[in-house]
């Protein structure tokens, strides 16, 4: 008996991922939670594990982009029937694929059908978990009615949090029974439906009761198959998909082949050649004809689509300052002593601990001082609950080549500078390779944001929800400054909070900045506690 490995639930936000990836090969033994494969979105990279101990039968290859519920692969137990007529067949040859509505009597040449007329036991179809603080969906409408007949990992409703929207596939092929109505709010874990066993038996009243055996090696049962994905983009588009061919595993259409579609229906100066060559990708043919550049001068538009970090990162600040009371307070450091510190001590320092001594390991000192004085701004709220943590997570804002990411350095505040410094910089290392894992970016009870690496002078930073605040800082610029009664010029930096006012008094808000403030100015305080 083989069991289906697929692509697991692997964020709240994130639909579909690329198999970066196989570990094991085709055929080679594995054990059980051993890692088979790696994954990566477009937060993180993580492995796939094997769920039970067997033989590996690889579905999906290395670069393709896959939908979440979708078969990456089977684990047969050893010596089972399927890897005897795999082993069978000549290896340079593709196994024959049998497209059947009825089971088939079986040969040497042949795989048995396994969707036959017998009816099976229904499967619930339950809220699965999307997110770590996401209790409870809406089901915003239905994709498929009561009594369809429906396709394994087809979609069949469209699930709504307050943070990103998502689609339910079905877990396997039968008769859609629905359970919830459009508009329910229904907690993780809850059934939304139940599929039947007996969707093959319907079809098969629709065809001959026969085999028929495709030698076709560029043809299988995915063939011309769009993926979720795809299928929604095409579907939004009034794109048919039996236009086009996938170049996805057995043919399947991927969401790359479908937003090539689209550019295509879109731009009507590509020539219907050239839409043909993506109709038809198993034909050799010349190059698609180059679209003209605009001439100087004249007034066009360029379109791309958002990315799904894009998105959910625009949902969530939308969010925020619908949700939040936010208030923002300023304040301005002489980074003089720093500057001087770091000049004296930089060389012995990376010599030491092999990194370089930056500003961010000074401000992440000081916010976790600061945050032991006034612990609200190190708070949140759940609920009708104020949380209030005794370590501090630090979150610190990274500009990645996909867009804004904020990994979290644990326990900052028992870490020294030479600690901090360390985990600054193997966070940015991931966030520029684009392999941050989801744990790595989850958390967090404060934000610190650097605007001035790009030449900010002064902005007001938006709360990093559920948090309820965020120290932004800007760049330094030598200004006339009067110290004890003279004009003098000092680096100046204007610092930034913003916090929500829900939690954080004004009182509180500006006290911790001042605190953030004297720590800066006087560094020898962050040595001595005091």
């Amino acid at each position: 008996m083989s069991l289906t490995i697929k692509v697991p639930p692997v964020g709240e936000s994130i639909t579909e991922v690329t198999l970066s990836g196989w570990k094991k090969k085709d055929g080679d033994e594995v054990k059980m939670d051993e890692v088979i494969a790696e994954l990566e979105s477009d937060k993180a990279t993580f492995e796939l594990t094997a769920e039970k101990a067997g033989i590996l039968r690889i579905v999906a290859k290395e670069g393709d982009t896959l939908p979440i519920g979708a078969v990456v692969a089977t684990i047969e137990e050893s010596g089972t029937a399927g890897s005897v007529v795999k082993e069978s067949a000549p290896a340079a040859q593709p196994q024959p694929v049998v497209v059947a509505t009825a089971p088939a009597p079986a040969s040497a040449n042949t795989i048995p059908a396994t969707n036959g007329a017998a009816p099976a036991a229904s499967l619930q179809v339950k809220v699965p978990t999307v997110g770590e603080s996401i209790t409870e969906v809406t089901l915003s409408r239905w994709i498929k009615k009561d009594g369809d007949a429906v396709a394994m990992d087809e979609p069949i409703a469209e699930l709504e949090s307050d943070k990103a929207t998502f689609e339910l596939t079905a877990e396997k092929a039968g008769i859609l029974k629905t359970i919830a109505k459009e508009g329910d709010t229904l907690p993780i874990g809850a059934v939304v439906c139940t599929i039947e066993g007996v969707g093959a038996a319907k079809a098969a009243e629709a065809a001959p009761a026969t085999a028929t055996v495709i030698n076709n090696s560029n043809t299988t049962y995915a063939s011309g198959t769009p993926s979720p994905a795809a299928a929604k983009i095409l579907a939004e588009k009034g794109v048919d998909a039996k236009a086009l061919s996938g170049t996805g595993v057995g043919g399947r259409i991927t969401k790359e082949d479908a937003l090539l579609a689209e550019k295509v229906s879109e731009n009507p100066q590509i020539s219907k050649a050239a839409q043909s060559q993506i109709a038809e990708p198993a034909k050799p043919a010349a190059p698609a004809p180059k679209v003209e550049s605009a001439a100087p001068g004249s007034r066009t538009d360029r379109r791309e689509k958002m990315s799904s970090l894009r998105k959910t990162v625009a949902k969530r600040l939308v969010a925020v300052k619908n949700e939040t009371a936010m208030l923002t307070t300023f304040n301005e450091v002489d980074m003089a002593p720093i500057m001087e510190l770091r000049a004296k001590y930089k060389d012995k320092f990376k010599e030491k601990h092999g990194v370089g001594l930056g500003f961010m390991s000074f401000f992440t000192k000081a916010v976790c001082e600061a945050l032991k004085e006034w612990p609200a701004v190190g708070a949140r709220i759940e609920g009708e609950e104020v949380v209030y943590s005794n370590f501090a997570d630090i979150s610190i804002a990274v500009s990645a080549p996909k867009g804004l990411v904020v990994p979290v350095i644990r326990n900052a505040e028992s870490l020294s500078l030479a600690g901090i410094e360390k985990a600054v910089a193997a966070l940015a290392v991931k966030a520029r390779d684009n392999k941050l894992t989801l744990e790595e970016m989850t958390g967090g009870t404060f934000t610190i944001t650097n605007g001035g690496v790009f030449g900010s002078m002064m902005s007001t930073p938006i709360i990093n929800s559920p948090q309820s605040a965020i120290l932004g800082m800007h760049n330094i610029i030598e200004r006339p400054v009067a110290v004890n009664g003279q004009v003098v010029i000092r680096p100046m930096m204007y610092v930034a909070l913003s916090y929500d006012h829900r939690i954080i008094d004004g009182r509180e808000s500006v006290s911790f900045l001042v605190r953030v403030k004297q720590l800066l100015e006087d560094p020898t305080r962050l040595l001595l506690g005091v």
